[in-house]
């Protein structure tokens, strides 16, 4: 073993720990890139940006940059939504700009497809709704532990804190 792969270890054990997302952020960025999106927050907080009602019926799919100063953002969305979503343009248009941070899109192309996506149905267009299944018994453990906790945020946080360390434990 080479001296310097040593001390790399020796450098990465005194890190500490790292969030899965810095681990990936190279291979995501890098991945959005070729399709375009230099900022990686537009694909991956898209129902934020553009909002609910456009990132019900809408997915950017590709930023293309001509010769002139200004992109243009291609959105993905259903036959039926297309005219909803063209006369939404401008707020898509402004909004987009706001998490570039400058007027980088200067046109939106709008392309139809199915109401599922590519790849004959596999891919789910619309965005996953939050499930509000049925407490089992271990969240049901975590919530009678947490009743003397006053303030909601932490009580919550602490309820999933103690489901995961009781689904760990069993």
């Amino acid at each position: 073993m080479s001296p310097n792969s040593s001390s790399a270890k020796a450098k990465s054990r005194r890190r500490g720990f790292q969030r899965a997302s810095s681990l990936v952020s190279n291979r995501i960025q890098s991945a959005s890139e070729t399709r375009g999106f230099a900022v990686t927050r537009l694909l991956t907080h898209w129902a934020e940006v553009a909002g609910p009602d456009i990132a019900s019926i809408s997915r950017p799919v590709d930023i293309s940059y001509g010769r002139s100063f200004g992109a243009t953002l291609t959105l993905l969305t259903t036959g039926a939504n297309a005219p909803m979503l063209e006369m939404q343009k401008d707020k898509v248009i402004e909004r987009v700009n706001a998490c570039y941070g400058y007027a980088a899109i200067r046109k939106v192309r709008i392309t139809q497809t199915a109401a599922t996506g590519f790849s004959e149905g596999r891919a789910i267009f619309e965005p996953a709704a939050k499930s509000n299944a049925a407490p089992t018994p271990i969240a049901k453990q975590a919530v009678e532990a947490t009743i003397g906790v006053d303030n909601s945020e932490l009580r919550q946080a602490l309820e999933r804190l103690g489901s995961n360390v009781l689904l760990k434990s069993k």
